[in-house]
């Protein structure tokens, strides 16, 4: 017998996340020069990362050879005192995945169950699934979550109920009054995971008070990240805000240093770079101006969205889609297929510099004129 084979059959049936084509996997594949791809499939920060990040961690490299600080005491105490939490409700982690990989650990075991919108962040079934337990994904209502019928989805074996707004990849948001209806009538022995990670990218008409909401539901946690409008997608470093009882034993399970010290020093540094936070929305306001008026005079469907990202529909099959993807790579344009989220007849692309936008729209025009 292969050794293999004694490991759960659950294990055994993942299919890995798959990320966006690494610019440099293009050049190599198609010969192209990677000074001319751009990569418009990870919702990554256009500006880079906040020149106060860039300061900070530079300095910390200084200290590499040193493990970095395991509690994450400063920035940890900079969470707290941005968002009026204490120290004690504060989750770190490896990315924002590291902290919904926690939760599933801590509240899953074969035999549970979670339930999650379909055409939600992928990452939910897969830390599901790799406890053994059972997800539940409930039909999507205009590509958004159904939160009714989320609610009636919940079952005696479930444990965690995991809510993306925006979500990642339709951009999709849930109302603050169907969010708040939403906890109310959810059974408190289920955990609700919100998954802000787009949050900094809402306009204040569509923010919700969610973190005000920890004092209410002992069963909420809200997890976020540095990956996107700080620009620390590479750091890795993202956080979970909860009841002091969940964080604490979440945080029995955090690997060890599970943060890097030039991770925790460029979100600390990140925190305080307002005037970067304030340009790298107003880009994506403008970029996502321009990228719905260009699909519209290409007559192409798309998603409205509140994320940093796009998602259109193309024309016919699924097999439509996957010519104008891999045209769009000939071209030096890298978005992301969205098969594996029930959506084959879709694309993603982040909002990038107007350069960017305007490369991918011109590139996107060839490609469709390609299929005629």
């Amino acid at each position: 017998m292969n050794l293999c084979d004694f490991a759960p059959e659950y294990i055994r049936a993942i299919q890995p996340y798959q990320p966006g084509k690494p610019i440099s996997e293009l050049a190599r594949d198609m010969g192209l020069d990677k000074h001319n791809i751009i990569k418009l499939a990870s919702n990554e920060n256009p500006l880079g990362t906040s020149p106060l990040a860039l300061e900070a961690m530079m300095i910390a490299l200084n200290d590499v050879a040193l493990y970095p600080d395991g509690s994450g005491f400063e920035l940890k105490a900079a969470l707290s005192k941005r968002h009026g939490v204490d120290p004690k409700q504060i989750i770190l982690g490896n990315g924002s995945n590291d902290v919904l990989d926690l939760a599933a650990r801590v509240f899953l075991k074969p035999g549970a169950t979670a339930v999650f919108s379909q055409h939600a962040f992928a990452v939910y079934p897969l830390v599901t699934q790799a406890i053994g337990a059972h997800g539940i994904s409930v039909p999507a209502r205009d590509y958004g979550h159904d939160l009714h019928a989320m609610l009636d989805a919940i079952t005696p074996e479930t444990r965690i109920i995991f809510i993306a707004s925006p979500n990642n990849p339709t951009g999709t948001v849930s109302s603050e009054e169907d969010l708040l209806r939403f906890l109310e009538r959810a059974s408190r022995d289920v955990l609700v995971v919100l998954d802000e990670a787009y949050n900094e990218y809402l306009p204040n008409t569509h923010k919700t008070n969610s973190i005000a909401w920890l004092k209410q539901f002992p069963n909420l946690i809200i997890t976020r990240t540095f990956s996107k409008v700080y620009g620390l997608a590479g750091m890795r470093v993202g956080f979970g805000l909860a009841h002091p009882d969940i964080a604490n034993l979440m945080n029995r399970v955090r690997e060890p240093f599970n943060v890097n010290s030039i991770g925790l020093a460029g979100a600390l540094a990140a925190l305080q770079d307002n005037e970067f936070v304030e340009r790298s929305f107003a880009l994506n306001r403008a970029g996502m101006l321009q990228m719905a008026d260009g699909l519209r005079k290409l007559d192409i469907e798309y998603i409205p969205s509140y994320g940093n990202f796009i998602t259109f529909r193309v024309a016919g099959d699924g097999s439509n889609a996957t010519k104008v993807y891999e045209s769009l790579l000939r071209q030096g344009v890298i978005v992301r297929p969205l098969g594996i989220y029930e959506m084959p007849q879709h694309l993603r692309v982040t909002i990038g510099l107007a350069s960017e936008n305007q490369q991918f729209l011109d590139s996107l025009e060839n490609a469709i004129g390609e299929l005629v």
